[in-house]
């Protein structure tokens, strides 16, 4: 699954930094999440780090996006190169 940012969010800039895969950027009215590189922190902690620090909470699962904690695996093994051709 990768993880979605709602129109609930305020901007208060906490999230983006602790994203391991630099999935967070600014968009236009609000931040948001390149599902192709979030891993919800699979590889590198044991739960979404953007999510812990939200205070608002606004980062939920994206219900278009499931995928399974094998998946996230290889898209964090492919996102670090290390996933065999």
């Amino acid at each position: 699954m990768a993880l979605i940012i709602t129109d609930e969010c305020i901007n208060c800039d906490v999230c983006e930094p602790e994203c391991p895969n630099e999935a967070i950027f600014v968009g236009p009215e609000i931040y948001e999440i390149n599902p192709d590189k979030c891993t919800e922190c699979v590889g590198h902690f044991d739960e979404p780090q953007c999510v812990q620090v939200c205070p608002v909470s606004c980062i939920p699962v994206n219900p278009q996006r499931v995928e399974s904690k094998e998946t996230l695996w290889q898209k964090y093994r492919r996102l670090q190169g290390q996933l065999a051709t």
